[in-house]
């Protein structure tokens, strides 16, 4: 059987959080190491945990802007959320 490599660590952190009508700081936890992201890499996946009304309206909203405390910006697309919950689910586009 084959082993598994361990995929790259996590990057968290807290970040401000812009959407349309809000600006906020939120917890979030990226998949993979975010400093090494370009145009023509995969997008990278994250999580992001606020007020579960903000997450949620995050989540309608669609897209988002997340600028990390190190001053990356990234777009991000909302793809998921579980109603009453705090976490919202993303993907970074560049």
């Amino acid at each position: 059987m084959p082993k598994r490599r361990p995929g790259p660590p996590p990057t968290t952190g807290v970040a401000d959080l812009h959407y349309s009508g809000f600006k906020g700081r939120v917890a979030y936890r990226i998949i993979g190491d975010a400093t090494g992201l370009r145009a023509q890499s995969p997008p990278l996946r994250g999580q992001f945990t606020a007020d579960p009304a903000d997450a949620a309206a995050a989540f309608h909203a669609g897209e988002a802007r997340l600028l990390l405390e190190d001053g990356r910006d990234y777009r991000i697309v909302v793809l998921a959320y579980s109603a009453g919950d705090d976490t919202a689910y993303f993907e970074i586009r560049l």
